[in-house]
C-alpha cells in the first residue's frame, strides 16, 4: 500500500488496494453464485450489498423464484457456519433462539440448567418463510437481529460474528401469512422483491434443473474476510451533502413532516423511521465500495432507496381503497426529492 494513500475532499484516506481487493471478492462470489442462479442480478447484488454492509435482509417473492436456492447457495459460497429455520403455524420462540433444560451431574448427583443453543446460533440464518409463522415467534428475532444475543432466563449468549439473518417472505396477500409487525420489518436493512424470470432466463431454468449436471459451489470468502469487508464499508467516506439527502428523503416519507408531498400525507400512514437513513447511507457506502468509487454518493443511496424504504412506508386506508402501491410512491418521491437540493 502506498504510504501516501489518495484522500477525497475534507481529507479522508481511502484505501484504495482494499476496495480493488473487494471488487474481485464481489465477482467471485457473484460467479459461484451464478453457477446455480439463473438471472436475478439485481437480487443478487442487493443481497451481497447487506452481507458486505452487516445487515439483514427480507427477500418476498411468490413460490418457485429461487428465493430460498439463492440463500443456501450463499451459505455455500462463504465458509461460515449456516442454519435454516423453517418457519410454521407451530414454531414455538424456543425452537428458534434454544431453551434451558435440566441435566444430572453423574457425579454429585444435583439437577444443574444447561442451555441448549438453538438454529439461530449460526453466522448465517436463512429464516425460510418467516411470515407463515405468528407474530409471537417472529418478535423471537428481534433481538437476535439488533444486539446478536440471545437471552434465556437471566443469561446472556451472544451470537457468533459475523451474524445475518436471510429471512423469505410469500406475499401477505397468500393463504396462511401473516404481516410481519412493524418492529420486526424495521430490523431489515432491506426488503428485496424477486420477479419473474424472462422467458429465455426461464428456458435455461428448466433445462438446468431437468438435467443430470448438479453444479458445484466452493467457498471464495471466510468470516474473518467479510468482518474485514464490513470494516471496509463502514470506513467508507460520504459527505454531509449526501447524508443529507438520505434524511430528507426518509422525512419526506413521514405524513405528519412539513417538506411531505402531498400524496404522502393522502396515503401514508407512518412513514419511515431514522434506522431507514441510517441503512441508505450505509447501504450507499457499500455500493460504493463494491463498485469501486471511493467515497458514497447519491446514486447509491438512489440505487438503495427502495429496498430500504418499501418495507418502512404503512399505507393508509386511502391508498388501498384507490390501489395506490408503495412502489408508485416511492417513484415519485425518487423523483421529486432531488439530491441537489439544499
Amino acid at each position: 500500500m502506498s504510504s501516501n494513500p489518495p484522500q477525497i475532499p475534507g481529507g479522508i484516506p481511502v484505501n484504495v488496494e482494499a476496495i480493488e481487493r473487494l471488487t474481485a471478492r464481489r465477482r467471485n462470489l457473484v460467479d459461484q453464485l451464478g453457477r446455480v442462479i439463473i438471472g436475478q442480478h439485481e437480487v443478487i447484488e442487493n443481497v451481497l450489498l447487506t452481507l458486505f454492509a452487516g445487515g439483514h435482509t427480507l427477500v418476498t417473492g411468490v413460490p418457485g423464484l429461487a428465493k430460498t436456492l439463492l440463500i443456501r447457495s450463499l451459505g455455500r459460497a462463504v465458509d461460515l457456519g449456516f442454519s435454516r429455520i423453517q418457519f410454521t403455524p407451530d414454531l414455538m420462540p424456543s425452537d428458534i433462539t434454544g431453551t434451558e433444560v435440566l441435566e444430572e451431574d453423574h457425579e454429585t448427583g444435583r439437577r444443574k440448567a444447561v442451555f441448549l443453543p438453538g438454529p439461530v446460533f449460526a453466522n448465517l440464518v436463512l429464516a425460510d418463510e418467516i411470515n407463515r409463522t405468528p407474530p409471537k415467534t417472529q418478535a423471537a428475532m428481534l433481538e437476535t437481529m439488533q444486539e446478536r444475543q440471545v437471552t434465556v432466563g437471566t443469561k446472556t449468549y451472544p451470537l457468533p460474528r459475523p451474524f445475518h439473518v436471510f429471512a423469505t417472505q410469500n406475499p401477505i396477500e397468500q393463504e396462511g401469512t401473516y404481516v410481519l409487525p412493524e418492529a420486526q420489518a424495521d430490523r431489515f436493512m432491506f426488503c428485496i422483491n424477486t420477479g419473474y424470470p424472462t422467458h429465455e432466463e426461464e428456458e435455461r431454468v428448466v433445462r438446468t434443473t431437468t438435467g443430470n449436471d448438479a453444479p458445484e459451489i466452493v467457498p471464495v470468502l471466510t468470516g474473518a474476510e467479510i468482518l474485514e469487508i464490513q470494516k471496509l464499508v463502514r470506513a467508507m467516506p460520504v459527505s454531509d451533502d449526501v447524508i443529507r439527502y438520505a434524511v430528507r428523503l426518509v422525512a419526506a416519507t413521514r405524513p405528519e413532516d412539513p417538506t411531505a408531498p402531498a400524496y404522502i400525507r393522502e396515503f401514508v400512514r407512518w412513514g419511515a423511521s431514522p434506522r431507514a437513513s441510517q441503512y441508505l447511507v450505509l447501504g450507499a457506502k457499500a455500493r460504493a465500495a463494491t463498485t469501486g468509487k471511493l467515497c458514497a454518493d447519491p446514486e447509491g443511496i438512489r440505487f438503495v432507496a427502495k429496498q430500504v424504504l418499501r418495507h418502512r412506508v404503512l399505507l393508509n386506508f386511502n391508498a388501498r381503497a384507490q390501489k395506490v402501491g408503495v412502489e408508485t410512491l416511492l417513484d415519485r418521491l425518487l423523483a421529486d426529492v432531488s439530491p441537489d437540493a439544499r
